[in-house]
């Protein structure tokens, strides 16, 4: 005897039909090398698609500012500071901290000052090096310029929950071996987290580091995160509140230069005196005033 399905039960029937061979099929552990990256490739395409498409790959300047989190050794919050930010990508750096840019901090390449009350002077070798390194592990970085390295393997991830959002995974190992994890939301398409995983030539000790990113808008036609979080090892080791992007503005020749920072040193440091001469003077008046 023939049984009549209703519609119902033969949809639902049709369903469980093809679950297993849609999760087959996204599984990243079944799929063939060539599949996986061919997915881990699309899904950058889409990721890039969402931030701006040409207008983010053909972003070379970039000028910010905001409120920057600090951070005691123990990873607690001591307090804020205004500063701005700008990048000539892929590897010029200029952060200036306070309102009035009386602390910067300056990377060129191979090259990096720094400027405070003191005046200005080169910065520790160990800290250019890490700048170096965080070139190679930027993400905008990797995103406009370097996923057509030779060396570079991509991998689909698979999908999971990050921060209560659908996301896929795509995995980016490079010829150093740095394994870049981005997540990706599946609706959106823009970057929820990245993370970084690396291990020490000579120890082989591994390192995380951790990047969030929210509170997207559009400025200048790319989307831009004005909240980025980062923790290294699991301690938070950076915290950004951005109120304006602007993206290639069009920089003065000398704006990552030694130059420009004497320049303006010549300008907040004079000032930095005339101000304390002038404390000084008032302080020897009221003391002359004591006296009589």
């Amino acid at each position: 005897m023939r049984v009549k399905l209703s519609p119902f039960v033969l949809a639902v029937l049709l369903c469980a039909t093809n679950l297993p061979l849609r999760t087959v099929a996204q599984n990243p552990d079944t799929m063939m090398p060539e599949q996986s990256a061919a997915k881990a490739k699309q899904l950058l395409q889409q990721l890039t698609d969402a931030l701006g498409g040409q207008k983010y790959l053909s972003v070379r300047e970039s000028e910010c500012e905001g409120k920057l989190a600090q951070f005691g050794h123990n990873g607690d919050l001591t307090g804020y500071v205004l500063f701005r930010d700008y990048w000539s990508y892929p590897d010029k750096n200029r952060t200036d901290y306070t309102k009035k840019g009386v602390i910067i901090d300056l990377y060129s390449g191979n090259e990096g000052w720094t400027m405070d009350k003191a005046g200005v002077s080169e910065q520790p070798a160990s800290s250019v090096t890490d700048f170096q390194e965080q070139v190679k592990r930027d993400i905008d970085n990797l995103l406009r310029l370097r996923l057509k390295e030779e060396g570079m393997t991509f991998r689909y991830g698979g999908s999971g929950l990050v921060d209560l959002k659908q996301v896929d995974w795509v995995e980016i190992v490079d010829r150093d071996a740095r394994t870049f994890r981005l997540a990706i939301n599946r609706e959106t398409h823009l970057l929820v987290r990245s993370v970084v995983v690396t291990r020490d030539e000579n120890t082989r000790e591994r390192a995380e580091e951790v990047t969030f990113y929210s509170t997207y808008q559009p400025r200048d036609g790319v989307q831009t995160p004005l909240q980025i979080a980062r923790e290294h090892d699991g301690r938070r080791i950076y915290q950004a509140f951005f109120t304006t992007c602007k993206y290639n503005p069009g920089f003065p020749a000398d704006l990552f230069t030694k130059a420009a920072l004497e320049q303006r040193y010549s300008e907040v440091g004079k000032k930095g005196k005339d101000k304390k001469r002038s404390s000084d003077k008032d302080k020897d008046k009221d003391g002359d005033r004591l006296a009589n």
